[in-house]
């Protein structure tokens, strides 16, 4: 069963991307595009879609408050060029927020979270992961992760900064080490991976832990940006 989207964007190349981007998943049909919220407003009057492809500045109606006029709204993800909306689309609780122009590899993420929003979260009765091993010579050396601070990368090799000074520098690859961490953790840069919990400053370029400046990456600045709108500026 194809999952029935609709885009609403006063834009003809921004819908038109968005269909030839949402081509590429089989189970995904768009039913309708509109280019104005009123017309998607009265098509939905009558209508039932899964997904909204909605963009923001449009006129006569913009799509924040379009949303909220919407008695059972699906599910909805934002298109939109202006990221000063961020804070109000979580509010709204909408899926993703996606800025223009809007590539494959972003709206694929989009995609995946809708996917993870369809499917019934199983109960779990296992306490989360709350430390790791990690081989250092001859020893195999237990790492609590509330008491990791930050781990940096050097070719083939991670060293685990811990929050008590000490440090373990052992054979590891960083992208391998990333996916044993829990939640807490996310990847800002090629070479660092943060505990978040420590986090004690951040600007745009860099952020602070303890008195150590981390350079936040090119290709890790989206990352850091949709963990900032979801969990600090929310």
């Amino acid at each position: 069963m194809k999952h029935r989207c609709i885009i609403v964007d006063d834009e003809p190349f921004a819908r038109e991307l968005i269909a030839s981007h949402l081509a590429n998943f089989e189970n995904f049909e768009v039913i309708d595009s509109f280019e104005n919220a009123l017309k998607a407003y009265s098509f939905l009057e009558h209508n039932s879609v899964d997904l909204i492809f909605l963009d923001i500045e449009m006129p006569l109606m913009k799509g924040n408050d379009f949303l909220k006029k919407l008695k059972n709204p699906p599910k909805v993800i934002f298109t939109t060029a202006y990221r000063e909306y961020a804070i109000e689309g979580y509010e709204l609780n909408v899926i993703d927020y996606l800025l223009k122009p809007i590539t494959f590899d972003r709206f694929f993420v989009s995609i995946e979270k809708f996917k993870e929003s369809q499917t019934p979260r199983k109960e779990s009765h296992t306490a989360p992961e709350s430390h790791i091993f990690v081989t250092s010579g001859s020893k195999n050396i237990k790492i609590i992760f509330d008491e990791i601070l930050y781990i940096e990368s050097l070719k083939d090799y991670i060293t685990i900064h811990l929050e008590n000074g000490k440090s373990h520098h052992v054979k590891h690859n960083i992208s391998v080490f990333e996916k044993l961490l829990n939640s807490e953790f996310i990847r800002i840069h090629r070479s660092f991976i943060i505990q978040t919990k420590k986090i004690t400053a951040y600007t745009k370029n860099e952020i602070e832990i303890n008195s150590v400046e981390i350079p936040i990456g090119i290709s890790y600045r989206e990352n850091w940006q949709n963990y900032l709108e979801t969990h600090i500026l929310k």
